[in-house]
This record gives C-alpha cells, sequence and structure tokens, in this order.
C-alpha cells in the first residue's frame, strides 16, 4: 500500500515538474519568428484576406510601417513569405511582423543631420539645426573643450547620407561629452 502511495506522489512530482517546464516556456520573452505552426492547416479552402504590417526598425530608432492586404491560399507558402520577419502580433484578420535592420532610416539618409541644441547637445534634425524638428538627442557636448572648426560645422549642419557618417560623427563627438563630475584628477 505504502509502495502505491509512494508511486502516485512521484507520478503527481513528474507531472507537476512537466507542468511547471511548459509554462517556464510560454513565459520566456525570446523574439518569436515566423514560423509554421505544427497544426496548421497546409491549404485553404477558401482565401483567407488579412492585413500584414510590416514593422522596420532602424539604427537611429525611426521605425517605419507598411500595411499590406493579402489573401492567403496556403499558410505553408504564407509563413515561407515571411520567415525572416519576427512575428508581434497575431489577430484573426492581422498579423504585425518586424524586423531590424543594420542602417539609418531613409528619413536620416534624404534629410538628416547632426547638430547642437540650445542646450549643447548633441543631436539630429530633420534639415538644418535651427532648434526645432529634432529627431534624436544623444549627450551633451562640452563645449569649452569642442575646437572652433568642429563647432562651426555642428552650427551649420552635418549632413548624415549614410550608416558610416552617421557612426563617424558619433565617434568624433565623443571624447567632448560633458563628464559628470568636472573635477580633473589630481
Amino acid at each position: 500500500m505504502a509502495s502505491i502511495n509512494l508511486f502516485k506522489a512521484f507520478g503527481t512530482t513528474v507531472m507537476l515538474l512537466m507542468g511547471l517546464s511548459v509554462y517556464s516556456l510560454v513565459l520566456q520573452t525570446e523574439p518569436v519568428f515566423a514560423e509554421k505552426p505544427e497544426e496548421a492547416v497546409d491549404e485553404i479552402n477558401e482565401p483567407l484576406k488579412v492585413t500584414i504590417i510590416l514593422q522596420r526598425v532602424y539604427l537611429d530608432g525611426e521605425m517605419s510601417e507598411e500595411r499590406i492586404e493579402e489573401t492567403i491560399w496556403s499558410m505553408e507558402d504564407f509563413w515561407a513569405k515571411y520567415d525572416e520577419w519576427q512575428l508581434v502580433d497575431m489577430e484573426a484578420n492581422k498579423a504585425v511582423f518586424r524586423q531590424d535592420y543594420d542602417d539609418i532610416s531613409p528619413l536620416l539618409k534624404t534629410n538628416g543631420y547632426f547638430g547642437l541644441s540650445d542646450e549643447g547637445v548633441l543631436t539630429i534634425f530633420n534639415g538644418r539645426p535651427d532648434g526645432s524638428n529634432i529627431i534624436q538627442s544623444f549627450f551633451q557636448i562640452d563645449l569649452g573643450r569642442l575646437e572652433s572648426i568642429k563647432r562651426d560645422q555642428l552650427k551649420k549642419g552635418i549632413p548624415i547620407r549614410n550608416k558610416q557618417c552617421y557612426e563617424e560623427v558619433l565617434e568624433t563627438f565623443k571624447p567632448y561629452t560633458v563628464r559628470e563630475n568636472s573635477e580633473e584628477p589630481g
């Protein structure tokens, strides 16, 4: 009798541990990429009309969205089409996919300029620097240490044409960041 109770307790413990491991899988925060679910039906009798939202996230933090109305005849083809995208949200008639781009946004390439805000913060502007149309701010520049030619460049605006320019400007001005403790080590 004792061995039967011990066997039941062991079985209950195994079931509990299996349930906890499934629950922990559900709580994972890893990105979910578009994959054909195991229980998905390969062919659909009637076409399924869905709204697809494609979000593109760029290095500079900009995100663009593209909306597509799509008719799905084959779920396998649908999942294959978006296998490079991360599935962010899915509802009955809508799916949202996201992709990170290792590049700057089209907005910066066409109209982005590095400059200084009124407070002396290295900033990206939509258009030439004028105190408004701020896209992104980075760090406070120590204007006392900044050479006059570099200050003039920032005043006029440094155009951002590509990722390389974006990274070079950030690296160039990083040494001029205001330090929190302005005392020099003695």
